[in-house]
């Protein structure tokens, strides 16, 4: 018996490889060199990654050095440490401006997920008056940039009086014409008897929406969570046009003003580097936990 299970525990380990060995017989010349130009692709893709997390680590001795080396040769983590107690005695602990933007980042992410899937969701399954002529009037919105609608976003937030609060920080985000877009087009793809079963089940509106709708669309609202959280958290604008308060502003804008009206171009460059790993980490963590469901977004076909 224990031969048997031994020489069965040897097969099953043989049988991965023999399985990879077989795919790559499969494989012809050309899908060989295109998965070869993929993995190089991939190789060179993780290369920003990999300077920004050495950079945050270099001490001042390697931050200057030329030709810049990618790999950090005597890591260190002084770098976080100056970046937070340079401004322990300021007016403004550096935390201050993280804990806002952790505020906003969170708040307005899931508020945008949940209008922008409750905008879709009457422009995708009920067809009422104008319909079309208001999904056209989101997609133009798409076409004008940021710098174009800075004056009435700011006479919108003024004469609603949220200047120097969180709101401000939110809600310019809230509508989102590429969430609504996306949820759109992945809600066009749900069966639209699965509704009319839910009708005849006798759900409401409501419980159509929160257990039909919204758990087939996870992907895509997984998608939109991804796009609205990498926009809010690295959104400088808000803190310059609608915050008078120093305490109100993020870490994007404390970023920005981090070396800026300095003697030298060396000083703080340290703290400047760990604190665009602090502003990258929180992005690249969350296209991590979501990559699958971005995946599933991107390559959905349909699901009837």
């Amino acid at each position: 018996m224990d031969h048997a299970a031994k020489d069965g525990s040897k097969k099953s380990a043989k049988r991965p490889a023999m399985n990879r060995k077989s795919w790559l017989r499969r494989m012809d010349r050309t899908q060989l060199i295109l998965t070869l130009l993929l993995g190089i692709f991939a190789v060179l893709m993780l290369v920003p990654i990999i300077y920004i997390i050495n950079h945050a680590l270099k001490p001042y001795s390697e931050l200057f050095i030329f030709p810049p080396n990618i790999f950090v040769r005597q890591p260190t983590l002084s770098n976080f440490t100056e970046l937070f107690v340079m401004t322990r005695d300021a007016v403004i602990p550096a935390s201050r401006y993280l804990f806002n933007s952790i505020v906003v980042g969170v708040i307005g992410t899931g508020s945008v997920v949940i209008v922008s899937a409750l905008c879709a969701y009457p422009l995708s399954k009920h067809k009422f008056p104008g319909h079309k002529l208001l999904f056209s009037i989101i997609v133009v919105s798409l076409m004008f940039v940021q710098e174009a609608i800075n004056i009435p976003r700011y006479v919108v937030v003024a004469n609603l009086g949220i200047m120097n609060t969180y709101w401000a920080h939110i809600l310019p985000h809230i509508a989102s014409t590429v969430g609504v877009f996306l949820m759109k087009q992945f809600m066009d793809q749900v069966p639209n008897e699965l509704i009319e079963a839910g009708k005849m089940d006798g759900a409401r509106e409501f419980t159509i929406f929160a257990r039909i709708i919204i758990p087939i669309t996870l992907p895509a609202c997984a998608t939109v969570a991804i796009l609205s959280f990498q926009s809010i958290w690295s959104d400088v604008s808000t803190s310059t046009l609608f915050m008078q308060d120093d305490a109100m502003k993020t870490f994007p804008f404390f970023l920005s003003t981090l070396t800026q009206n300095l003697a030298n171009s060396v000083a703080r460059q340290t703290a400047a580097a760990a604190a665009a790993l602090i502003m990258f980490l929180p992005t690249l963590i969350m296209f991590l936990f979501f990559q699958r469901k971005v995946i599933a977004t991107m390559s959905h076909s349909g699901i009837k």
